[in-house]
Order: C-alpha cells, then sequence, then structure tokens
C-alpha cells in the first residue's frame, strides 16, 4: 500500500466514523490528529461549529517538557493536557473522535491520558 492510498483509507475510515459521531454543546467531541512528528487533540462543539480547545506537542505549554513529539509517551502528555483544559472549561463528559486512525498506539496512549486527567468517554 502506498501513501496515497493509505491517506484515502484512512479518509474513508474517518467518513465512516463522522456519520456516527457529533459532538454537542454538553458533549463536545475530542478529535485527535497525529502527524509523524507531532499530535494534535481539539475539542470542538458542532452544533456551533466551533474549536473550544486545543492542545498539541507544539504548544508552547508543552514545548519544553516533550522532547519528541511524535511517541506514546508525548500523546499521553497530550491527553492529560486536553483534559485538565476541558475541566478548567467545566467540560466533563466528551465524544472521542479517532479521526479515522486506528485506536492502538499514540491515539490509545492520547485516550488513556485524557481519561487519567478526568475525562468521561
Amino acid at each position: 500500500m502506498d501513501r496515497k492510498e493509505k491517506i484515502e483509507s484512512r479518509l474513508r475510515r474517518k467518513k465512516r466514523i463522522r456519520k456516527k459521531v457529533s459532538g454537542t454543546a454538553s458533549r463536545p467531541r475530542l478529535c485527535v490528529f497525529k502527524s509523524l512528528r507531532n499530535m494534535y487533540a481539539q475539542i470542538v462543539d458542532d452544533t456551533t461549529g466551533k474549536v473550544i480547545t486545543g492542545v498539541s506537542t507544539l504548544s508552547p505549554d508543552l514545548k519544553g517538557s516533550v522532547p519528541y513529539g511524535g511517541n506514546a509517551g508525548s500523546a499521553k502528555i497530550v491527553g492529560q493536557n486536553i483534559a485538565k483544559k476541558a475541566i478548567g472549561l467545566g467540560i466533563k463528559e466528551i465524544v472521542f473522535d479517532r479521526n479515522g486512525f486506528k485506536y492502538h498506539g499514540r491515539v490509545k496512549a492520547l485516550a488513556d491520558g485524557a481519561r487519567e486527567g478526568g475525562l468521561i468517554f
């Protein structure tokens, strides 16, 4: 499978997931994206189409504590920080959107970090 096919399959999976998963004001969607070098997480309210908050390995508050953004350890830290920000905004329950990525490795580490931080999903 070459790079183009791999991306297309992920986007097909993403469409299939997004038919079922939608965030509301009371239970927003935690959207995850991973690149080769970094991890990104956003909390989105789909009814208004707004991003409530977001954290990545490139965020200024994480930049010093994460030596390399492309591993499971840094993904877990991103998950814990997004949970801390969400709870600070009064969000406890979310819907998890893996964005077409398989639920293992870095995506699973981010989800575990968010659960440890206090988010319920």
